[in-house]
């Protein structure tokens, strides 16, 4: 007799624009809250998903995806789990700056860093291989805690380029996925 995979749902969603993106500030683990814009994305978003059957939702344990998580799972009935690990990617000595800022003090670093060489320790902070083999092996253990359920993710761009190379979701975007269907291999 064959067994069965039970997969995983996912539902995986940008939070929603905070305070340093609509000033065009670099976040990594820097915590500032949802804009006004961005609790009104947050609001949209939650209209948009309102209907979907989701039996866990998780979060960074950053304030922006905490905000976003907590109004979207108020439609549902759900209360963020948070996760450290669902962070972004740890910029270091950028969290904060505006671009010209980072490419008058970091120029050529700048420049690796977004053609997207994997090596790169932005700000001396993670590399992209890091960010990639933590949100991976995270993402691996939230669908081995929940086998056939559909489960949401509130988390950063950083974390979705991990999972989908290439994608840049807009802020309150959201994804979905299968088990299957992600790159969680390390």
């Amino acid at each position: 007799m064959l067994g069965l995979v039970s997969e995983t749902r996912f539902l995986i969603i940008r939070h929603a624009e905070s305070e340093w993106n609509a000033r065009e500030r670099w976040q990594g683990h820097g915590d500032p809250p949802l804009s006004a814009r961005g609790r009104s994305q947050a609001e949209s978003a939650a209209d948009a998903l309102a209907d979907e059957k989701i039996d866990v939702l998780y979060a960074s344990d950053l304030v922006r995806a905490i905000e976003t998580a907590t109004i979207i799972g108020a439609r549902w009935g759900l209360e963020p789990q948070l996760n450290r690990n669902l962070r972004e990617l740890e910029i270091g000595d950028w969290t904060g700056l505006t671009r010209p800022q980072i490419e008058q003090q970091a120029g050529e670093l700048l420049a690796r860093f977004e053609a997207e060489e994997p090596n790169v320790r932005p700000g001396g902070g993670e590399n992209r291989r890091e960010i990639r083999i933590r949100i991976r092996r995270e993402m691996a253990k939230i669908a081995a805690n929940h086998p056939s359920q559909t489960v949401a993710v509130v988390t950063h761009l950083g974390a979705l380029r991990a999972l989908f190379p290439g994608s840049k979701p807009a802020n309150a975007e959201w994804r979905w996925a299968e088990t299957s269907g992600l790159q969680l291999k390390i």
